[in-house]
């Protein structure tokens, strides 16, 4: 039996939002949408968050986990829920809240209370503020801009990024932080803001941005000011022209994670590197094939998506080495976890099909020998946006006052003098 969750105050139906190429791997100023239809709304979403970076369970080869096998063949794929509905499982049992995009509106779910807080159908990647009062997020404006490319003056369909911010109970109006056009002259264009976290202490906002100037850079880790309101970029490396995404706060903000792309061949190759924010330096923290870095409450472990012939799954890993603990998921179709504030389980984004879902896995034992003891589905055949993390908070009347992950020594210490 199933709830289908509807929202308090729904807005107006709207198709997700399309996105233009932030990676060059497509026409500057084009909409990918048409050219990579063919292959499924699902695929367009997953370029953003992949960057095709590894074996991505791209639209019809999601598993059906149903069978037990972990691996199964998919059966037919489900009609998912309009983009007005959540629907939720009665075993969809969960302490705190979970935010999420559906349908280019920001949702937060709290077991059966589904709520849909905005309502532009333009707005993605949201995540939430440590003290659970703000959800930072992205919207995109769609505008005519026009630039001018090798001499030439030309007309281009931009999406504007929008830094906002929304109070999570919904008490107030969307908040503007930052806006990407610029002008220059009589000529206007935009530049990328992508996946905003902000830091612990609130003083800036960790972004992925080519500004101030697309023409010259490609989408980096920078740092948005919230008293000035200025970006910085991070004086790190990138490869080529594949830049960076997924930025990672550790809870006592000494530390940023962040994935920087690189190729293999024809194969992504991307790696989760560590940024030390009091001297401004970074390291690799894994070899080639992880990204989607998330720390668990005590800092201590790193839950990741680890790509694979298959696809992609979910890993702990030492949060200090970056050596690989425990496998989480094992069917090729699952991605962007979150780890629970208490310790005690893992949230991801998991596709059948077409459709993405978010899925839940329970985590027994002692750290780092935990087991999986059940895998849940948090929502059923609703449609998720497969570019945009779950990110998960809880009130500290709802943590234990030990987090699971502590319950026994980490494998190896615990990183905060590493460079």
């Amino acid at each position: 039996m199933t709830r289908v969750a509807k929202p308090r105050a729904a807005g107006p139906s709207a198709a997700p939002p399309r996105a233009r190429d932030p990676y060059g791997v497509g026409p500057v100023g084009s909409w990918i949408a048409p050219v990579l239809s063919g292959l499924g709304l699902v695929l367009v979403a997953v370029l953003t968050f992949s960057l095709l970076n590894g074996e991505v369970p791209f639209a019809g080869t999601g598993r059906d986990p149903a069978d037990g096998s972990n691996g199964g063949v998919a059966g037919p794929a489900a009609t998912p829920a309009p983009s007005g509905v959540v629907v939720v499982p009665e075993e969809a049992t969960f302490a705190g809240s979970i935010v999420y995009a559906k349908g280019g509106n920001v949702w937060i779910q709290t077991n059966d209370d589904v709520r849909q807080l905005t309502d532009t159908g333009d707005a993605s990647m949201p995540s939430w503020s440590a003290d659970g009062n703000w959800i930072y997020y992205v919207h995109n404006d769609r505008v005519e801009g026009k630039w001018r490319v090798k001499g030439v003056v030309e007309t281009y369909a931009l999406d504007v990024s929008e830094l906002m911010r929304v109070r999570s109970d919904g008490s107030a109006k969307p908040q503007r932080l930052l806006r990407s056009r610029f002008k220059r002259g009589n000529l206007t264009y935009a530049y990328w803001i992508r996946q905003p976290v902000l830091s612990p202490d609130g003083k800036k906002v960790a972004v992925m941005s080519d500004a101030p100037n697309p023409d010259d850079s490609t989408v980096v880790l920078q740092f948005f000011d919230t008293k000035s309101k200025k970006l910085k970029k991070a004086d790190v490396g990138v490869k080529g022209v594949l830049g960076h995404q997924d930025p990672e706060w550790r809870p006592d903000g000494k530390f940023l994670l962040y994935v920087r792309n690189g190729r293999d061949g024809s194969r992504g190759a991307p790696n989760i590197m560590r940024y030390n924010v009091a001297r401004g330096t970074t390291k690799s923290l894994t070899g080639p094939g992880y990204l989607h870095p998330a720390y668990s409450a005590d800092g201590r472990f790193i839950a990741a998506t680890k790509t694979s012939a298959i696809g992609t799954d979910i890993v702990i890993l030492d949060g200090a080495t970056g050596r690989e603990l425990a496998r989480v998921t094992g069917d090729g179709s699952s991605w962007a976890p979150t780890w629970s504030p208490a310790g005690d389980g893992i949230a991801f984004l998991h596709i059948v099909g077409r459709t993405v879902d978010l899925r839940l896995a329970k985590l027994e034992g002692t750290a780092p020998d935990w087991t999986v003891s059940e895998t849940i589905d948090l929502t059923e055949v609703s449609g998720l946006d497969a570019a945009s993390r779950p990110d998960w908070f809880m009130p500290a009347d709802q943590l234990p006052a030990t987090p699971v992950p502590s319950a026994a020594p980490s494998a190896a210490p615990s990183g905060s003098t590493a460079p």
